[in-house]
């Protein structure tokens, strides 16, 4: 017999166990992916699902049926990590430059099509945690650097230059990586 998704959001609405198993159970997998892209390991990325869905479970009645369910609790696990993110700083941000960042790189995000999903997270978990997130939320999430320095606290410039900085830093991991695969 197959539950459809109306009917676990209703489950859970109502506050039923069986409902929110389910719904825990059936987004597990892609809503772990979001949090593996903001976290440094799996365990951390665990423990941000986990925080995750206690909000969704604690603010499923604020969901308006007529969205996305799937891309409201992406949003949710996304604010998650980046408040997790905030609040397990290690470095400062907040470094002093200029707008004047060239960051016009349009062959960038190609550099990935020849990489799984598994090579790629790989790769991006090897970057600093304020590169990761800035990346992440850039190229894979869309956001703009007004909007990033918004959701971490940090100016359009530090933004620009996280990015910048990422970049490099990531094309360096490349051909690192490229060299292992050679030998």
């Amino acid at each position: 017999m197959q539950i459809n998704l109306n009917d676990i959001i209703k489950g859970c609405k109502a506050k039923d166990e069986k409902s929110f198993e389910t719904l825990y159970k059936s987004y597990y997998r892609i809503l772990l992916g979001i949090a593996l892209r903001y976290s440094r390991d799996t365990a951390e990325a665990e423990d941000i699902l986990q925080d995750s869905f206690i909000k969704i479970f604690n603010s499923i009645d604020s969901f308006n049926i007529k969205g996305s369910f799937e891309g409201w609790m992406k949003r949710i696990v996304q604010n998650t990590a980046i408040n997790s993110y905030r609040s397990n700083l290690k470095f400062d941000l907040h470094v002093a430059i200029t707008d004047e960042i060239d960051i016009g790189d349009d062959s960038f995000t190609s550099v990935f099509e020849a990489f799984s999903n598994k090579e790629i997270l790989t790769l991006l978990n090897q970057l600093p945690e304020g590169y990761r997130i800035v990346i992440n939320l850039f190229y894979i999430d869309g956001y703009t650097h007004q909007q990033i320095s918004e959701l971490l606290s940090i100016s359009v410039g530090t933004s620009k230059s996280q990015l910048f900085k990422a970049k490099a830093y990531l094309k360096d991991l490349l051909k690192v990586y490229h060299k292992q695969q050679a030998v």
